[in-house]
């Protein structure tokens, strides 16, 4: 099995890649025990993807953000405040995934939160992918803001910041982002062209049942 700072690394990667980061911004996490104290591995403070390497990940104590270590001595992401608030309140968070995606970062930066034009927000756990009330990066308000937005959601867009994403693994939480990408890039298409229009409560309530033996389940 691929050590869990490999798989942060490997898909902290892709996220640069696909444009879903510029430079050092956005950052991955996964849940995991160490030595018996419960936290989550994450991408450090202030160091380029393409130069990780599994000593410079950062293991956080889920009791204590504030205790953290690594081979490297590296610091935890600024935002493991946040990361640690998600593990805490949600006990089937496995990995997070934070992008700064262009189309979704900036209905973001609107407030907007990307509503039920199309089946696949039903994603994300819902009927719209809302946008958590701003808060400065790094803080405990933001860690606040986000977890009290996601409620059982799976993700959820940050005002005037991106994207926070929850999966069972970092590649279901950075699937999760793309198409929430992919979603806030359509959204703003359709309302480039006018269109406004969006599916009931009724048919989201459908597509949420039919999403529950959709695909490949774990």
């Amino acid at each position: 099995m691929k050590d869990l700072r490999s798989e942060i690394i490997d898909c902290a990667l892709a996220m640069s890649r696909e444009g879903l980061c510029v430079n050092k911004s956005g950052n991955v996490s996964m849940r995991a025990q160490v030595n018996g104290i419960e936290g989550f591995w994450i991408t450090p403070t202030g160091v380029s993807y393409e130069a990780l390497k599994p000593a410079d990940i950062v293991f956080v104590h889920l009791t204590d953000e504030a205790r953290f270590e690594s081979e490297n001595g590296r610091l935890p992401s600024s935002e493991s405040l946040m990361h640690a608030e998600v593990y805490r309140q949600k006990q089937d968070a496995r990995a997070i995934v934070h992008t700064h995606s262009t189309y979704a970062t900036a209905l973001a930066c609107c407030d907007m939160p990307i509503p039920a034009f199309h089946y696949m927000v039903a994603a994300a756990g819902g009927t719209q992918i809302p946008c958590a009330p701003y808060a400065l990066f790094g803080t405990k308000a933001l860690a606040e803001s986000a977890i009290k937005t996601l409620g059982n959601l799976k993700a959820c867009l940050l005002s005037h910041h991106g994207v926070l994403a929850i999966g069972n693994d970092a590649q279901s939480a950075l699937a999760l982002a793309r198409e929430v990408e992919s979603l806030a890039k359509t959204y703003s298409v359709v309302r480039a062209l006018g269109c406004g229009t969006v599916l009931n409560e009724s048919q989201m309530a459908e597509v949420l049942e039919r999403f529950k033996t959709y695909g490949q389940q774990k």
